[in-house]
C-alpha cells in the first residue's frame, strides 16, 4: 500500500465551506479532483478553459504554469484572481470559486443568481 507523505496543506471553499487535503506540489484543482472532491468547477484542466477561475481570499499560492490572459486578466491577477489549475498552495488557503459555473455549487447563490436576473 502507498501511502502519500508529501507535505500538504488545507484549501478550503469560502461558499461551502468544504475543504480538502492539497498537496504543496500539485495544483488547487488537481488536488481537489484527486481526492474525487467537488467545489471548484473543472474544464481543460490545463489552463486554456478559464472554467476553474477562483479568487485567493486568504493564503498564499504560487504559479506553476501560464495563466491565459482570455480568462485573467492583469487586473483581476492583482485582485487573487486566478485559475486553480495553474497555481499550487505555499500555505493554507480560502478560496471563493468565481468562474461561469458558480451557480450549481449552491442553491442560496443559484437563488439569487436567479432572482437578480428575473
Amino acid at each position: 500500500m502507498f501511502f502519500d507523505t508529501r507535505p500538504k496543506v488545507t484549501v478550503e471553499i469560502a461558499q461551502t465551506g468544504e475543504s480538502y487535503q492539497c498537496a504543496t506540489d500539485e495544483n488547487l484543482l488537481k488536488g481537489m479532483l484527486k481526492l474525487g472532491r467537488k467545489g471548484i468547477p473543472a474544464g481543460c484542466v490545463s489552463g486554456g478553459c478559464g472554467v476553474c477561475k477562483v479568487r485567493i481570499v486568504s493564503g498564499q499560492v504560487q504559479s506553476c504554469g501560464p495563466v491565459s490572459r482570455a480568462h485573467v486578466s492583469v487586473e483581476d491577477e492583482a485582485q487573487g484572481i486566478t485559475l486553480a489549475c495553474r497555481v499550487i498552495p505555499v500555505t493554507p488557503v480560502r478560496l471563493e470559486v468565481a468562474g461561469r459555473l458558480i451557480k450549481p455549487f449552491s442553491r442560496e447563490l443559484a437563488k439569487s443568481a436567479d432572482s437578480q436576473s428575473s
